[in-house]
């Protein structure tokens, strides 16, 4: 597990790297083309990410059969949420906390690309596990 210092360090990372995909491609793409570039400017980075990453689903005690899907999952610390939406929705803060406490991860990303200015669509959430 990475220290608090080092996950800051992290998400200063993954918000640049959104800031340069953003400036790349602009807004009015689809969710999954941003993702697939968020991807690679990671990876050119040489930070570790999985698409699709998928978090089992219980129920008392169960595993049922439906899996939940963090769109990027970096370093196995960091849960991102990608959106690319005129508005965002308090439902999609509550999906990334939901994320966060399933997965039992402690730093969440929620970012909508559909803005003119990546920083007024980039919210850090933290999980107080």
């Amino acid at each position: 597990m990475k220290s608090v210092e080092e996950i800051n360090i992290l998400t200063g990372q993954i918000l640049d790297s959104c800031i340069t995909v953003h400036k790349e491609m602009g807004p009015g793409l689809l969710e999954s083309v941003y993702e697939i570039c968020l991807l690679k400017e990671l990876e050119i980075r040489g930070i570790k990410a999985v698409s699709q990453f998928p978090i089992p689903l219980f129920y008392k005690g169960f595993e049922l059969t439906k899996d939940f899907r963090i769109d990027i999952l970096v370093e196995d610390e960091v849960v991102i949420e990608i959106k690319s939406c005129e508005t965002m929705l308090p439902v999609f803060e509550a999906q990334i906390i939901s994320y966060l406490k399933l997965s039992n991860k402690r730093v969440g990303i929620l970012v909508n690309f559909n803005v003119s200015l990546l920083k007024n669509g980039y919210k850090r959430i933290v999980n107080n596990l």
